[in-house]
């Protein structure tokens, strides 16, 4: 299914965090971001001043920029009532998940593979969705939130930094060009969690240039194994 035409959106918070100790074994983690109010620089390794805790898992030119969509935070809200006990405070403001920005009006369904987006004085590339993990169960103090981020499809995405720039809160993120109007982010993710083994759809993962490496090997996996990788780790922690 091709992505819907999209319009520009203003990009409504830009957020850093830095690297401090997380969860109860105290792990090194960037992932509580806060706003910023004035123009960072927006380098290939991300924002000036966003630190990683696991830079093998988390940031580096693949990762650069993580966006989540502020559009989902009111389904968010109401599935996690009575449910996560932290959920209230931890989504009463956007960088809930650990995203660098926040928009209204983008959602995976309207963002495909290869995109390219004018971010301020940046352009940007997606180069891939996010696949949730272990750190969000102790973020929101329910140990199935990766997992119910995961079976939800709104995982937010990822981005390449293709020419340097600065971004600010109220700056544009408009589409620039659309090389693979088939591969919205909601059926990449869709092959991904969902119809695991939709053998067309995987032979044709790896032929998507801009789509990250690691998921491009992960399809080429699965077409040559018949199987699903185990996500046990990546969701509970080890």
């Amino acid at each position: 299914m091709n992505a819907p035409a999209l319009r520009g959106v203003s990009v409504d918070t830009v957020l850093v965090g830095q690297v401090r100790p997380f969860g109860p074994k105290g792990v090194p983690s960037g992932i509580d971001k806060r706003p910023l109010a004035g123009s960072v620089p927006v380098t290939v390794l991300g924002l000036s001043g966003d630190g990683q805790g696991d830079p093998k898992r988390h940031g580096g030119p693949e990762k650069a920029l993580h966006h989540y969509a502020y559009d989902h935070y009111p389904a968010w809200r109401a599935e996690l009532a009575g449910v996560a006990a932290q959920a209230g405070s931890v989504l009463s403001a956007p960088g809930a998940f650990g995203e660098n920005l926040s928009t209204t009006g983008l959602i995976e369904a309207d963002v495909c593979v290869g995109d390219r987006f004018r971010l301020g004085s940046a352009l940007v590339e997606v180069s891939q969705a996010r696949q949730p993990c272990w750190k969000l169960n102790h973020r929101f103090g329910y140990a199935g939130m990766s997992r119910a981020v995961q079976q939800s499809l709104r995982t937010g995405w990822y981005y390449r930094v293709l020419e340097e720039g600065e971004v600010r809160a109220g700056d544009g993120l408009t589409l620039a060009s659309r090389p693979y109007p088939a591969w919205s982010l909601a059926r990449l993710l869709r092959v991904l969690y969902v119809d695991r083994l939709d053998y067309a759809a995987l032979a044709e993962m790896p032929e998507l240039p801009p789509l990250a490496e690691s998921w491009r090997k992960l399809a080429r996996q699965r077409v040559a194994k018949y199987e699903v990788e185990d996500m046990e780790k990546r969701l509970a922690g080890g």
